[in-house]
């Protein structure tokens, strides 16, 4: 019901947003004579501020359509090359000759299933882009898939994650951003179990869950200190008409905004007031960085309640994984298997979502791959979004990346197919 009348009230506001983004324009028009005052900016600095306030963010694009490489502006061309129906698989496929494809590292980006679409790592593809062949994950929002295509779970996670890698084939490294650290490992520890060819030469992970005992965060603890039954019955809600995933239960993503919002309000407070003074001051670039960056954090999807609830009771409440309790579809991972495969943990010393020594517990896990073929890196004076994004991503940790990846490719790589559909599975 709380999900129904969310809808309602934006519906409700939609004159009202209408009109004020209607009266924003006259006085910002610059052949309104007011446009020009102290008091016709405040007035269109504070209409601004109320229509962004109460919009609906869509999904984002990528807006990647050139990279620079050796120098020389390169075309990137985006383009679907897998498709399930809670997940694409898109290719940022660089206009250059084969050979020299080839030799770059092939490189699945695992994005993150938490709330934001995958164009939270637009800054990650854009610095990889140069020295790498890239593609990634794009998650779909549940409440835009239909009832009759299925449910989604952790285990349909793991399963897409290894369809993905074999679609990739040989040669493939894999990075998994956040909350995918787990399934990610998961799908690798279940490949090498049973000899699987195709698992990559490589896996990063990066500010991931993988043991949530260690350093907890307030996100952790909130996991720990409710019962599974708690989240079932407060957060879990059905998709309301006319959405194309009507009745289906899902995380809503205005739930998850509210939680993510409420973990920094005062920043968000004071970024807000700090954005309506640029605006009333005409600095349009400070502006403009504001809602690049509000545009893409406000922008958020819902997850289907099996996944989140299996996520929540599995990795933040049971520590499966670093137990060696977690189970996929009848068999347990056994992270000991891993034998082939070369492992970068990453880490931000100020990491306030996954905290320090969470990720690097991978380390300890995965005990039969040889000492040549781990790293482990925290970068230092970054939050949780400078793990991935940012100057310091780009100067100090992408690089790394792509060494590693290419200390460690195992041979070359054939032809990758254009496009492959496919129906739910497991």
């Amino acid at each position: 019901m709380f999900y129904q009348l969310y809808e309602l009230n934006h519906a409700m506001m939609a004159p009202w947003r209408a009109a004020a983004d209607a009266m924003r324009l006259a006085y910002a028009n610059p052949l309104n004579p007011v446009a020009h005052t102290y008091l016709g900016r405040m007035a269109a600095a504070g209409l601004e501020v109320f229509e962004r306030t109460t919009r609906r963010y869509g999904k984002p694009e990528f807006g990647l359509p050139e990279t620079i490489i050796d120098g020389t502006s390169v075309a990137v061309d985006e383009r679907i090359v897998w498709r399930q129906p809670f997940c694409n698989l898109i290719h940022f496929e660089r206009a250059l000759p084969k050979t020299r494809t080839a030799a770059d590292p092939r490189v699945l980006v695992v994005a993150p299933m938490s709330g934001h679409y995958a164009t939270l790592l637009r800054g990650t593809v854009e610095a990889l882009l140069p020295k790498s062949d890239v593609y990634i994950t794009d998650w779909i929002d549940a409440r835009m898939v239909p009832l009759t295509e299925g449910t989604f779970d952790l285990d349909d996670y793991i399963d897409y994650v290894i369809q993905m890698l074999h679609f990739l084939g040989p040669d493939t490294h894999v990075i998994a951003v956040c909350q995918p650290a787990v399934p990610v490992l998961a799908a690798v520890a279940l490949m090498e179990a049973n000899g699987d060819p195709l698992s990559p030469s490589s896996m990063t992970l990066m500010g991931g869950p993988i043991d949530t005992r260690i350093n907890p965060t307030a996100v952790n603890q909130l996991a720990e200190d409710k019962p599974i039954e708690w989240f079932r019955d407060k957060v879990i809600m059905p998709v309301p008409f006319p959405q194309p995933g009507f009745m289906r239960l899902v995380y809503p993503g205005f739930l998850q905004l509210s939680g993510f919002m409420s973990m920094n309000l005062d920043r968000h407070l004071t970024a807000t007031k700090e954005f309506f003074a640029h605006l009333v001051k005409n600095d349009g670039d400070a502006a403009e960085k504001h809602r690049d960056f509000y545009d893409e954090y406000m922008a958020v999807m819902d997850l289907t309640a099996e996944f989140y609830l299996q996520t929540v009771e599995t990795v933040f409440m049971r520590h499966a994984l670093p137990k060696g309790e977690m189970m996929h579809r009848g068999s347990r991972v056994d992270t000991t298997a891993i034998r082939k495969v070369a492992l970068l943990t990453v880490e931000g010393e100020n990491d306030d979502i996954s905290g320090v020594g969470q990720t690097k517990a991978a380390q300890t896990i995965c005990t039969n791959i040889p000492e040549n073929m781990r790293l482990h890196y925290m970068q230092p004076d970054v939050g949780h979004y400078g793990v991935f994004n940012g100057s310091r991503f780009r100067r100090e940790i992408a690089p790394r990346i792509t060494a590693f990846q290419r200390e460690h490719a195992r041979s070359a790589k054939p032809p990758v197919p254009r496009l492959i559909k496919g129906g739910k599975t497991g």
